[in-house]
């Protein structure tokens, strides 16, 4: 019987330490602005969300569901366009362009349905397609990634509205 005893305490206290780790984690989860800042892709969109004074906005609690793009995505929008990057931070409309990139609430990739309409920050819809997951003509090339207040989907294109 004391064998059985010995493992019990053992299991439980392994399940306890797994717990304690579980809730660890949980609370040192990035907000959204922190885990894009930390995946270093997205310095073009930090640097306008800081621009368009925003930053802040997207550090409260949320939750947001944003769809970021890559700095590889606002040079592709950049050449488009025809402009610089000090340009498009200087647009009056900069903080409207950004605020298309979130929709409220928390949404992961599982809850979105093919021909959807969601509205964003901006009071504009953005169309989500399935097979590829596209937002507008963006392509979500990864989903689902966790932050404190809120969830980030990485798309390859700029969302103009």
């Amino acid at each position: 019987m004391g064998k059985k005893m010995a493992l019990v305490l053992v299991a439980f206290a392994m399940i306890i330490s797994f717990s304690q780790a579980v809730f660890a984690a949980e609370e040192t989860q990035q907000d959204i602005v922190d885990t894009a800042l930390a995946a270093g892709q997205f310095n073009t969109l930090a640097a306008a969300l800081e621009k368009a004074d925003l930053v802040e906005a997207l550090k409260a609690d949320g939750p947001f569901t944003v769809f970021a793009p890559t700095d590889e995505a606002f040079d592709k929008l950049l050449q488009e366009l025809g402009i610089t990057a000090d340009e498009l931070l200087a647009r009056e409309d900069l903080s409207t362009i950004l605020l298309y990139h979130v929709v409220p609430g928390k949404v992961f990739s599982g809850d979105l349905k093919d021909g959807m309409k969601v509205k964003t920050l901006a009071d504009k819809e953005v169309t989500i397609s399935l097979n590829p997951t596209r937002v507008n003509n963006s392509n979500v090339v990864t989903p689902d990634i966790q932050a404190s207040n809120g969830v980030i989907h990485v798309i390859d294109a700029v969302l103009v509205p």
